[in-house]
């Protein structure tokens, strides 16, 4: 079942509303960056004075300058690890989308969908990053432990994580929240494995960025197989 998802997920991905997703979290992260950097900028300016008196040397000036190069290549490899969290988090705004443009084309039958809405889609974005931060925080501190299998580590936390999030976004369009988490309990094994196969692809640049759009639309068959296997 898991497999069969995925590979009907990707071959999917051609899908104009898939592509608005991806270019829309993207953008928005990259914008997010841009706007974080200038305020950084704007900062360094403020508080730090241009000349600055240093023992034996005397005055030197330039300091702005100094600090604004340092910043930006500082950013720049900042940006590596804050894109991806920054991209899924507005990419996870726009689920809704992708698991329309999931059932439209495999579900056809199906009555209409109950929108999630930005409030809801905003908070599941939130709880998302936050754990996954945590998680991701806590399998760093972790690594001095496992060591070598600290990959492994990285793809069974977030797996976890991952499967119990996209699986809740997109059953909660479908059914109430009481219903949702009891079909999340009955079928944890199969929520947590395909949610690490959804990790896997974090650890791989770019590839990355494309794992909210994959994982809301792989879900969305799951949810749809396992909710007529409970029939």
């Amino acid at each position: 079942m898991i497999f069969s998802a995925f590979f009907a997920a990707l071959g999917q991905f051609g899908d104009p509303r898939f592509r608005r997703v991806v270019v829309l979290g993207v953008a928005l992260a990259f914008a997010l960056l841009v706007a974080v950097y200038a305020l950084f900028l704007l900062m360094i300016a403020t508080l730090t004075p241009d000349i600055v008196e240093l023992p034996v040397i005397g005055p030197v000036s330039g300091l702005h300058e100094l600090l604004g190069w340092t910043s930006f290549f500082f950013m720049l490899a900042l940006s590596i690890f804050l894109m991806i969290p920054a991209a899924a988090a507005f990419a996870g705004l726009f689920t809704d989308d992708v698991a329309q443009a999931v059932e439209d084309r495999h579900y056809p039958f199906l009555p209409p969908a109950r929108p999630l809405g930005w409030a809801e889609g905003l908070r599941s974005s939130v709880n998302l990053i936050g754990l996954l931060v945590l998680v991701n925080i806590v399998a760093l501190i972790m690594v001095l432990v496992v060591g070598p299998l600290s990959p492994l580590l990285f793809w069974v936390l977030n797996g976890f994580l991952l499967g119990r999030e996209y699986f809740t976004m997109v059953a909660l369009r479908r059914l109430p929240e009481d219903q949702v988490v009891a079909m999340r309990r009955r079928n944890a094994l199969t929520i947590w494995a395909a949610g690490t196969l959804m990790a896997a692809p974090l650890s791989v640049p770019l590839v990355n960025l494309l794992v909210p759009v994959l994982g809301t639309a792989t879900f969305t068959h799951i949810f749809h197989r396992l909710a007529a296997s409970d029939r």
